[in-house]
């Protein structure tokens, strides 16, 4: 079947994924959705789609959620004119691309502040927060009406990941371990911008909701951010070095969203729910990818654990029968997952991380079949 059949809808998908934040019963499950590149377009091309019609695609799919953020206005700070290698210009990190026998995908490398002093790290330009057009939102929120919005992603307040991208993650668990100079100061660099832009987003927000006489978080559904503490099995740093360096320098982020009343989704891939104790207590809401074959994250676990407490966004594997299953293995898959997760209103239905080029498109649309068909409440 080349084609999503949507169940039926009574709300919009903005009600309804502020019912499951609330743990209150919605008409269906939320959606959503995410890809690499590669497979976004053959599975555009099988549904029928333009090459460019995004919206299309997200239409078609019945997903629920829509990001809105500042969009960098300022110069570009970083040369980015290397042989073989992608340079950010706003932050001057490093990729390469890496080809596989699907498609391929840029990967970070060089690290360019791996062996940086102190002194250096306080020199590597950084993007202004004064340099993001903050006023866009609200051309964005009028855009996306009637659907849930977020700011912010996966990388938001994220300390281990992007610390690694200009240090190398070997070099980033040296530099918990041993309290560098550097590795700590790049990482405050880092999230004191993240911080300022988020805050003054969230200031843009508010000057939006006041014309309409209603408040940020009437307008804005959560805000997502994210860190990944986990391997398949393990986590990867201790509960002393999470405290210290990584839930303090992310508590502030948790305030501001308390301080307007907002909700907040967290990305942790990996085995990651040891940490999710101490992020409640942080006052997190949500929780995703939730990948079900890693250590006490499978979707039994989770709702035993933290059922009532959390909402879930995931789940659905993209390491399991969605890549290497056929269309009838999708289909158990998700219609397992659903049954498990559904009870207390309190799931959406998600990709445990961006579904890659080794998808076959039909499973993909079996799965968001399935999900308009199984997850009717």
């Amino acid at each position: 079947m080349n084609k999503i059949i949507k169940a039926k809808e009574t709300i919009s998908s903005k009600e309804r994924v502020r019912r499951v934040i609330r743990h209150e019963k919605p008409d269906r499950v939320p959606i959503n959705y995410s890809t690499n590149a590669g497979i976004r377009a053959r599975l555009m091309e099988y549904l029928g789609i333009g090459p460019n019609d995004h919206t299309e695609l997200l239409n078609q799919l019945g997903v629920d959620f829509r990001g809105i953020g500042a969009g960098y206005t300022g110069p570009v700070l970083h040369t980015t004119d290397r042989k073989d290698r992608m340079v950010n210009g706003m932050y001057g990190y490093v990729t390469k691309w890496i080809e596989h026998p699907s498609g391929g995908y840029w990967d970070y490398c060089d690290f360019p502040l791996e062996f940086a002093s102190a002194e250096e790290v306080a020199e590597w330009v950084m993007p202004d927060p004064d340099h993001f057009d903050y006023d866009s939102l609200e051309t964005q929120i009028k855009a996306n009406d009637g659907y849930a919005i977020h700011l912010g992603g996966a990388g938001l307040a994220c300390v281990i990941n992007n610390a690694g991208f200009f240090r190398g993650m070997e070099q980033v668990f040296v530099d918990l371990i041993t309290d560098d100079e550097a590795g700590l100061l790049l990482i405050d660099r880092f999230i004191n911008q993240q911080f300022a832009v988020l805050e003054r987003s969230l200031a843009a927000v508010d000057k939006t909701a006041k014309k309409q006489d209603r408040k940020v978080n009437e307008i804005v559904d959560f805000v997502w951010m994210g860190e990944d503490l986990g391997t398949q099995h393990t986590p990867l740093i201790s509960m002393e070095l999470f405290r210290k360096y990584i839930l303090s320098r992310q508590k502030p982020f948790f305030d501001l969203c308390g301080y307007y009343g907002l909700p907040t989704l967290f990305h942790t891939c990996g085995s990651s729910s040891w940490a999710y104790e101490e992020y409640i207590k942080a006052g997190l809401t949500g929780v995703e990818t939730l990948q079900p074959e890693a250590a006490n994250m499978s979707p039994e676990y989770l709702k035993k654990t933290f059922s009532g407490r959390l909402f879930f966004h995931g789940c659905i594997s993209t390491g399991g029968a969605l890549a290497f299953g056929d269309v009838e293995d999708t289909v158990k898959d998700c219609v397992n997952i659903l049954d498990i997760m559904m009870p207390g209103y309190e799931y959406c239905f998600a990709p445990t991380h961006a579904i890659q080029d080794n998808t076959p498109v039909e499973n993909i649309v079996a799965a968001y079949n399935t999900a308009h068909r199984v997850g009717i409440y």
